[in-house]
């Protein structure tokens, strides 16, 4: 009897070594991210179904926080693709040098004009298109004695102390939408001035593009400087308290798109999920969360999103303007 328990657990061992082993010959590709948790949980699910021979790991960090582990790392990076990535720090990463170059690997012409500008399109494909609002819940408002703004500059309201919540353009993409659209709108030391006054009302500038609206969501706050889509998801999943406002200046917007980092592409597996995005998922996603165009001839219809935006001017917005915005967002923020 010892002898067979002897035999059957040798077999055991050795079935478990072939599981590893075969686990380990499971080709991993890592995406990272700083898009919404429904649509991580959707891309999940699509690519889990599209590539079962694959292991799919998708990690969420900050925009700038992703921008500065490429570049620090580069080609030795565990991250194979960078997933709705902020243009901006798109134009860092490649002025860096740590991407890999797609050009002629795509079909750029299906994407609008502004999602392919000279500055990224040998990088990136297109992902996203997110236009931002003021998030409100008039739940809070009410609990406050507070009515609803109308404008920027009623936020300054003394009322609005630590009610406010807003992403740091240091961090996020969407934080940073915010900034430029305001700079465009009123000059850059205007804008600073606005932001400046509006310091005190913030609870604390997020380092996510996500946590106003959740802030909101979760009645820490009473307004947030949002993403539309976002906003809609919440109001879809039940969260009627929430309104979405647009004042004179127009809805800020940011386009996000994906690259593959230096040296990954010649893994089939890395390019093959590239072409997925591009084939796929971007319509898919778009279709499902995103609706601002990204692709051509679409007209998307998501339940709950507001009709006929007016979109603020965000033209010239490049990665040196940026930089120096970013520096003189730190100055300002020093003198408080």
């Amino acid at each position: 009897m010892k002898k067979i328990i002897a035999i059957l657990c040798v077999i055991m061992l050795i079935c478990i070594a072939c599981f590893a082993v075969g686990c380990e010959k499971k080709p991993t590709v890592t995406i990272y991210t700083s898009t919404e948790d429904y649509n991580i949980a959707y891309m999940q699910e699509c690519l889990n179904k599209q590539f079962p021979d694959y292991n799919i790991v998708i990690e969420y960090l900050g925009t700038s926080n992703i921008a500065a582990k490429v570049i620090e790392e580069g080609a030795s990076s565990e991250i194979d693709i960078v997933y709705a990535e902020e243009y901006g720090w798109m134009e860092k990463m490649i002025a860096e040098g740590v991407l890999d170059s797609i050009k002629g690997d795509y079909d750029l012409t299906k994407y609008v004009d502004d999602a392919v500008p000279e500055s990224t399109r040998d990088y990136v494909l297109p992902a996203i298109r997110t236009g931002g609002g003021i998030v409100i819940n008039n739940k809070v408002l009410a609990s406050k004695g507070l009515t609803k703004p109308t404008s920027y500059d009623d936020l300054l309201d003394p009322k609005y102390k630590d009610l406010i919540s807003m992403a740091s353009p240091k961090a996020s993409g969407t934080g940073y939408m915010f900034y430029y659209s305001l700079v465009k709108a009123r000059g850059e030391g205007n804008a600073l001035q606005f932001f400046e006054d509006l310091t005190p009302n913030v609870l604390a500038y997020a380092d996510s593009g996500s946590k106003p609206v959740n802030n909101v969501v979760a009645e820490e706050v009473a307004v947030g400087f949002g993403m539309i889509s976002q906003a809609v998801t919440k109001i879809t999943e039940g969260n009627t308290d929430l309104e979405i406002l647009f004042f004179e200046e127009g809805a800020p917007y940011n386009l996000y798109g994906n690259a593959i980092v230096k040296g990954k592409k010649a893994r089939p597996e890395v390019k093959a999920v590239m072409d997925y995005l591009d084939s796929f998922y971007t319509n898919a996603s778009n279709e499902k969360f995103y609706p601002e165009p990204v692709l051509k001839n679409t007209d998307y219809k998501v339940a709950n999103f507001p009709e006929n935006i007016t979109y603020a001017d965000m033209t010239g917005n490049n990665l040196s303007r940026k930089e120096s915005l970013l520096t003189k967002w730190d100055e300002m923020l020093a003198g408080k």
